[in-house]
């Protein structure tokens, strides 16, 4: 069995590369910076260097495939996001088409498309419906908020002995590792059984709120950790430092105002299928403890 795995250097990305080549199947890796995955070619993967926008790159790069796995990278000098993420589909839509790929795994989000004007989460809805123009069997997997975004907060609860979002203290959260979501990506790019075109949330064990985090983060980290509440303005003039382009800075914040509304997309319901393993608890004392290790 042949997998190609798109932006295997991200956290979901790596994970679902790990599992696949655990696994014993053939790994074919996506990536702009190949540099990145030098220890999982050491482990017998095969890595391409091409954007994920390169429509004959990913035809290339996926001949023979059976199974393809499909993440939209973040792209912050990009002109557009919007256009980014339909480039993006267009290319890998293409080379399933042109491969004959039998089976898709697509990252996507809770509550994509539900309605325009919510940032990468009505993007990742426009992905959805290129991918589900082919032939293939495809399988959106909709995750919640990434607890490993905590992990760009590590010199913040160092400093300041607090974390920071712009979201409302109050506000529910489906909070879920990246590990969970790339082992069940795995789960399905080596299982050829299923068929058909659908979609899995995936909300991790249980909604948090910011203040339920750092009381978590109080006690296992044995320190006060405070929760500070941003503004959506200041993140986007960080992304602007970073090479946000003006139309991503307002996409963006887009996103932070669809993800911070109390009846929006977070407001979507649990079901038995949404659920993943990997609690806050576990997430703080397996991965942001060691991040935070001096």
């Amino acid at each position: 069995m042949k997998i190609v795995i798109a932006a295997a250097s991200g956290n979901i990305g790596r994970r679902t590369a790990e599992k696949v080549i655990q696994a014993g199947a053939e790994t074919v890796l996506l990536a702009r910076h190949p540099e990145k995955l030098a220890d999982l070619v050491e482990r017998g993967a095969t890595v391409k260097q091409i954007s994920s926008d390169d429509p004959q790159g990913s035809i290339e790069a996926t001949q023979n495939a059976d199974a393809l796995f499909w993440l939209t990278p973040p792209k912050l000098d990009t002109p557009s996001l919007s256009n980014w993420y339909i480039q993006t589909a267009m290319a890998g839509a293409t080379a399933v088409r042109e491969n004959g790929i039998k089976r898709v795994v697509n990252i996507s989000s809770v509550g994509a498309g539900a309605k325009p004007n919510l940032g990468t989460v009505s993007f990742v809805g426009e992905v959805e419906s290129i991918f589900n123009q082919t032939t293939a069997n495809l399988l959106h997997l909709r995750p919640g908020y990434f607890m490993e975004n905590f992990l760009d907060q590590v010199k913040l609860i160092q400093q300041d002995h607090s974390v920071s979002f712009p979201y409302a203290s109050d506000h529910d959260i489906p909070w879920i590792s990246t590990d969970d979501i790339g082992d069940e990506a795995a789960k399905y790019l080596l299982d050829d059984c299923w068929a058909g075109k659908w979609t899995r949330n995936l909300m991790g064990p249980e909604n948090l709120t910011l203040l339920e985090t750092t009381v978590i983060l109080s006690q296992v980290l044995d320190r006060p950790i405070e929760y500070v509440q941003v503004t959506i303005e200041s993140i986007q003039q960080q992304l602007a430092s970073f090479g946000a382009t003006p139309d991503v800075q307002t996409e963006l914040g887009n996103l932070f105002i669809a993800l911070g509304d109390p009846d929006g997309v977070y407001a979507t319901a649990r079901t038995p299928e949404a659920v993943t393993p990997t609690t806050f608890e576990q997430f703080v004392k397996n991965k942001l403890w060691d991040a935070l290790a001096p």
